[in-house]
């Protein structure tokens, strides 16, 4: 599963219901009857705000240029107590795992779990009650009837969380992609320069009976907590998953600070963060001599960290990693 390069995980949108139709206050009229009896019909009830699960859609984006979402209001009452039609309602696809919050008061509308699953967030406003309803003996001609009451509005936070396993957190061009892509089958961009991956990349991975999501999120820089680089705004998915794979290019600066600077971005964004289980991998081992390779260990033993070391191009280890992960996870 790819998401679009219009990756866009969190909008403002404004949602309105309709408001219900007013009742009519009307008389029959007929030949031959001077006062004929109320007949007055009810207002039509206003349209729902709808929001419905859909699989085939992966980020917000088609919010991005309609950003007011307004169902229509009933129609009034006629006379013959004929009533009005209901307003249509308005309905509002959201990728699985989106989480809807009221901008006024921060309580959650709306967690979207599964295709097809609709959730009405906001009612349209009941329609009123025509004259007729209001004839009683000792009023036998009423000159009343309900008007139609006002549907909802609100500005809501529509949010994706990415649901995964397993994030791959690392500096960008550490092959994160390419990892991704010899372990699933999702098809990443790969290539040789920074930020290759610009929006979240998830893969479902199958191995020894087992299979578990992984997400490939855009690579966190020095200073990604308080804003820089592509970071910040991904940092947060980091708290959905399971299982965090810390992934370090044995070939570039040194692999320990590396991990060192990767861990101190995530808790100065979220202390909670490196609460949870992670494995520690090296990749590209197949650019380093056995030496260089011997005194990474080394580095990271001083720190307690048991690390694995891997080469996605030549397919070294891979399987280990995948029993550990597995391990964790079940």
């Amino acid at each position: 599963m790819s998401l679009s390069s219009n990756f866009i995980d969190r909008i403002e949108i404004f949602i309105k219901s309709g408001h219900g139709g007013a009742g009519s206050i009307h008389f029959r009229r007929e030949k031959f009857i001077q006062k004929g009896g109320p007949d007055g019909g009810d207002g039509g009830k206003g349209g729902d705000v709808i929001f419905i699960g859909n699989k085939n859609i992966s980020t917000l984006y088609h919010l991005y240029h309609k950003r007011h979402f307004m169902a229509h209001d009933g129609e009034n009452g006629g006379e013959k107590n004929s009533s009005g039609s209901n307003g249509s309602d308005i309905v509002i696809d959201l990728p699985i795992g989106t989480i809807v919050t009221s901008k006024t008061t921060g309580k959650i509308l709306a967690q979207i779990s599964r295709h097809n699953e609709r959730i009405v967030v906001m009612q349209g406003g009941k329609g009123g009650l025509g004259n007729s309803h209001f004839k009683s003996p000792t009023n036998q001609t009423p000159r009343y009837a309900q008007p139609g009451l006002p549907g909802g509005e609100d500005y809501v936070i529509v949010e994706l969380q990415l649901l995964a396993d397993v994030g791959l957190v690392g500096f960008p061009n550490v092959g994160k992609s390419t990892l991704l892509s010899v372990v699933s089958h999702a098809k990443p961009v790969v290539a040789d320069y920074a930020f290759t991956t610009l929006s979240p990349q998830l893969g479902v991975v199958g191995h020894k009976n087992n299979s578990f999501i992984m997400v490939d999120l855009p690579g966190i820089i020095e200073g990604a907590s308080s804003g820089k680089g592509l970071g910040l705004q991904f940092l947060r998915h980091i708290e959905k998953c399971r299982v965090l794979l810390f992934l370090i290019d044995a070939s570039s600066r040194i692999p320990v600070d590396d991990y060192q600077v990767l861990k101190s971005e995530l808790l100065k964004y979220n202390k909670s963060i490196i609460g949870k289980n992670f494995v520690v991998a090296i990749s590209r081992i197949d650019l380093i001599d056995h030496d260089l390779l011997q005194q990474i260990k080394k580095d990271f033993k001083k720190i307690g960290i048991d690390i694995i070391t891997i080469s996605s191009h030549q397919n070294r280890n891979i399987e280990l990693l995948l029993d550990r992960i597995v391990n964790i996870l079940y």
